[in-house]
């Protein structure tokens, strides 16, 4: 059980955390195999064979979400195939109840995601995320993964937040291992990131099946009045007097990187293409 009195900034990833990972899933697994299979002339049972090891290869690197490194490499418009199955793309159950439950007590929500701009556009396009988001954070932008301790560094330096008062929510368990290292004090997997397949297994990570799980009391509107009984003198918190109060404030509140329907990924996105395919951006 969470104890919200203790948390001043929630970190959520999206792809099987907001979102769910079958899109992803479905489309490394049978789209792009398909594809390829149909490009070289190969069954897709070949096709596969071929592909899955130079994927496990790249994994937990920032090559491994880069579209623009798999187009490279596969000789593929990975955004456009994207493109080509994202009705598949769904925002998990609760989850905008959860997003909305923390604004109205004013706690930053920021999304920090291994996600490459370009995929990160076409899921807010499709989504809306970012009119529930304080913040977004692509782990591009740094050039590193979640995985890595310099990513909770940049993050540090982009939006500075306490470990001890900050809670995570992601799917993936060395992004969980890495993010305590950092010294981010609550952690929460998820056991069903990809809602067509069974329960994952979490490790040692306590998990979530929705987030339902760790949904904010109401009560917990009166955040100000607790902090201010609850709180140490000389704990370092966010300013409750900068806190938005309500949707329409918190939406004038988001920063450039959240604002415009994804404006920062789009911007991204488009400088993209224009530089050397393959490249990291």
């Amino acid at each position: 059980m969470l104890d919200w009195r203790h948390i001043d900034t929630v970190l959520l990833d999206m792809d099987g955390t907001l979102l769910d990972l079958h899109f992803d899933n479905h489309f490394w697994r049978e789209h792009v195999p398909r594809r390829y299979a149909e490009k070289h002339g190969l069954s897709l049972e070949a096709a596969r064979a071929e592909l899955f090891p130079r994927f496990r290869s790249a994994e937990g690197t920032i090559d491994w979400y880069c579209v623009d490194y798999w187009s490279a490499q596969l000789g593929l418009d990975i955004a456009m195939l994207k493109a080509e199955v994202d009705h598949l793309i769904a925002v998990h159950p609760h989850v905008l109840e959860f997003l909305e439950r923390l604004a109205a007590l004013g706690i930053p929500r920021v999304l920090v995601t291994n996600a490459h701009h370009k995929s990160l556009m076409l899921k807010l396009d499709r989504t809306a995320l970012h009119d529930h988001l304080d913040h977004i954070v692509c782990a591009h932008d740094f050039r590193v993964p979640k995985e890595e301790q310099a990513f909770w560094n940049h993050l540090q330096n982009r939006h500075p937040f306490d470990p001890s008062r900050t809670l995570l929510v992601d799917d993936s368990l060395p992004v969980l291992r890495s993010a305590r290292d950092y010294g981010i004090a609550h952690l929460r997997a998820v056991r069903h990131p990809d809602s067509r397949t069974p329960p994952k297994d979490t490790g040692e990570f306590e998990a979530i099946t929705d987030f339902r799980d760790i949904m904010p009391s109401l009560r917990d509107e009166e955040r100000g009045t607790r902090e201010s009984q609850c709180e140490a003198p000389n704990r370092r918190v966010r300013s409750r007097s900068n806190a938005p109060k309500n949707r329409g404030e918190l939406r004038g509140a988001r920063d450039d990187d959240c604002r415009d329907a994804g404006g920062r990924a789009k911007q991204d996105a488009r400088a993209e293409e224009k530089s050397v395919r393959g490249s990291k951006p």
